[in-house]
């Protein structure tokens, strides 16, 4: 039993099925299974690990319950005919045997068909807005009939019978997310006139009469529950007091537990929330329903600390914890939590490349950027080296305390050689602005390894002359910033976006932000939430290019609450004493500004690494060291095996994707 998380691992049941700790895998689609929908042996190695993890359940990824119009994805899981189910019984089978509950969540994805082919079915003819601007007219959904609503609700209760058959022993009806039955609850979805829209008890019936055909086909003992988003956070949506209602209502129809969210993918912030998003986002909604039901409810959404989970269970704000991304980052998580050390818990950062960035929007299975091993169980393992080896790590950044932690785990000798002060690279200043506080656990943690495993820090600069007597270096150096080629960009008014964020350099009043990528928005958004006067400029014609599609929403959210000014097609033509001069599409105009913040990218460097090759030494690039990131996020990926170092490596053909990838061996990059 754990000290310091007592209630979170205390045995609970959800009807009659009894769970070892109050910790659920939430359901995730990983894009690992096979075309047919049939499950592969890439996603039985995933959930293996998965339950090995430690949690109490696994909650399968949504699966698709029939062949016409519920299949969402590409290579997304089906449970929609017989031929499913020996594979399903498999992934069972694994998942019990690795110590854990296996549940399933079934599903219809209603307007939300990501693949954009028709048959698009929902209560209404109204689109996703992305999908309409990616099909146009193609995406636009058919409005189900009154047949084809009661042919759904059989396919929901004959999907439930095949995960009863196939050995899972909770299902879970996916209500929520902007899927299908939230496209007939929700007023901004179902405009309807007949028996399914207008009233609540209209819009909830779809719900009810799934229940009771679940319940009929599985039986009154097998645990069945149902996942709820509080609200859709859309205008013209439900409010949580219909939430309230369709819960009790449910709950007369025999579900077990509710497992609560919010959102939809119009409003995906809410659903799958990024670091701009408070932790726990939508614990609010549990903990209303739990007011209201008897039976239990598990609380989901960013609740990515143990620390966090054990609040929540205490104070009685849910009786269950869902944990979804955290999982991706660290499948340990709850093991190590149980055996009383947060500390070694890989956080997740909810930065929502690898997983919601790659899956939903590039078709691809999913990956993280701190943990580059989910979606390569079983190819990725870091083992000891034949012949251990003297190794100096140069660059206590997020790629460098990766490498050293790696390098240690295999048997060699590491040590790290860091100018600065303090470790974290990047890191330091990604974290600096109040809405990215999610990347400071990730500084904690990689430290707090390195520490552990006895791996020194040398705090001073090393040229490639004093590195003489080590085996082999690995060059975690980083990257700089990248100074536009303009008159006046050596001006004590121009200041460079590190600068700036780190405070080694003083920021004015007026504030001129050049460059409105990430850093440079973040920085602009910072300053403005602040109480700067900041206008920011981008040549392109939109800032925050090829940004996640989450940080794209919520800083867009941010702001509008602002008074920034933002200038796009315009372009840095000289910095002046006064401020900066521009051109734009009205010609060209001065900025009067304090300052001029220069955030227009970053340059790897490279000098030490060059001067090891000159002299013959074995050396290594990892991290942004390789190529700088379009984030610091980036450097994170880079540092675990997943982008960067990975370039001069031998390359293969992924499986998963026909695409040309780089050799498994080379993720951890000190050779024998």
């Amino acid at each position: 039993m754990s000290k310091l998380f007592p209630t979170l691992f205390s045995p609970a049941k959800i009807g009659n099925v009894t769970l070892k700790n109050r910790i659920l895998k939430a359901p995730q689609s990983s894009g690992m299974n096979n075309k047919d929908g049939t499950v592969s042996e890439r996603a039985i190695r995933y959930y293996s690990e998965q339950a090995a993890g430690g949690a109490g359940c696994i909650i399968v990824e949504y699966a698709y319950v029939d062949e016409i119009g519920s299949k969402s994805a590409h290579c997304h899981l089906g449970i929609s005919n017989n031929e499913h189910i020996p594979g399903l019984s498999w992934l069972a089978e694994c998942i019990q045997e690795n110590g854990a509950v296996p549940a399933i969540q079934i599903e219809h994805c209603g307007r939300q068909k990501f693949l954009g082919t028709q048959p698009i079915c929902a209560a209404s003819e109204i689109p996703w807005p992305k999908l309409w601007a990616q099909y146009g007219t193609q995406a636009v959904p058919h409005a189900l009939t009154i047949e084809e609503i009661e042919d759904v609700v059989h396919a929901f209760g004959d999907a439930a019978l095949r995960a009863k058959t196939a050995g899972f022993e909770i299902v879970e009806i996916h209500g929520a997310h902007g899927y299908l039955l939230t496209n007939f609850f929700s007023p901004h979805t179902n405009h309807r006139t007949d028996l399914y829209g207008g009233s609540l008890e209209n819009r909830m019936r779809i719900y009810l009469e799934i229940a009771r055909d679940v319940r009929k086909k599985v039986g009154p003992d097998f645990a069945v529950t149902i996942r709820l988003s509080g609200t859709d956070y859309e205008p013209d949506g439900f409010p949580i007091e219909d939430t309230v209602a369709l819960a009790q209502a449910l709950e007369n129809e025999g579900i077990n537990a509710f497992h609560l969210s919010g959102g939809d993918h119009h409003t995906m912030i809410h659903q799958v929330s990024p670091m701009a998003i408070p932790v726990c986002h939508n614990v609010w909604a549990a903990e209303e329903i739990k007011k209201h039901v008897s039976v239990p409810v598990i609380a989901s959404g960013s609740i990515t600390l143990p620390e966090y989970a054990e609040e929540i269970l205490a104070s009685g704000k849910g009786d269950f914890i869902g944990l979804g991304r955290p999982l991706w980052a660290d499948p340990e998580w709850p093991n190590k939590a149980c055996a009383d050390h947060p500390e070694d818990i890989r956080p997740c950062i909810r930065c929502n490349e690898g997983c919601l960035e790659r899956t939903f929007f590039h078709y691809k299975a999913v990956t993280c950027a701190v943990n580059p091993v989910i979606s390569r169980e079983g190819e990725l393992h870091i083992r000891p080296a034949a012949t251990p080896r003297k190794i100096a790590v140069v660059g206590a950044g997020c790629a460098g305390l990766e490498a050293a932690r790696v390098a240690k785990l295999r048997g060699h000798d590491v040590t790290i050689f860091e100018e600065k002060a303090m470790d974290g690279g990047l890191l330091n200043e990604a974290a600096a602005a109040s809405f990215k506080a999610d990347i400071r656990p990730l500084m904690r943690y990689q430290s707090t390894q390195v520490r552990k495993l006895g791996i020194p820090v040398e705090r001073k600069r090393v040229t490639a002359e004093a590195l003489e007597g080590f085996d082999a270096v690995i060059c975690a150096t980083g990257s700089q910033p990248v100074l536009p080629p303009v008159p006046g960009v050596d001006k004590p008014i121009a200041v460079d976006a590190l600068s700036a964020i780190n405070g080694s350099k003083p920021v004015g009043k007026r504030v001129v932000v050049v460059g409105g990528g990430l850093v440079g928005s973040e920085t602009a958004l910072d300053l403005a939430e602040n109480g700067h006067e900041v206008t920011l400029v981008e040549m392109l014609p939109q800032i925050m290019n090829g940004v996640a599609v989450t940080d794209l929403l919520a800083y867009t959210e941010r702001i509008a609450k602002t008074d920034m000014r933002i200038l796009t097609s315009t372009r840095l033509m000289a910095v002046t004493d006064e401020g900066a001069v521009v051109q734009g599409p009205k010609g060209e105009m001065v900025l009067p500004a304090d300052t001029v913040i220069l955030a227009i990218g970053f340059k790897p460097c490279q000098e030490l690494y060059a001067a090891l090759q000159a002299a013959g030494k074995e050396a290594y690039l990892v991290g942004d060291a390789v190529k700088a990131g379009k984030t610091p996020e980036e450097a994170i990926a880079g540092a675990m095996g997943h982008y960067g170092q990975w370039e001069n490596a031998a390359k293969y053909i992924d499986p998963r994707t026909d695409e040309e990838t780089h050799s498994v061996a080379s993720v951890f990059p000190v050779h024998e």
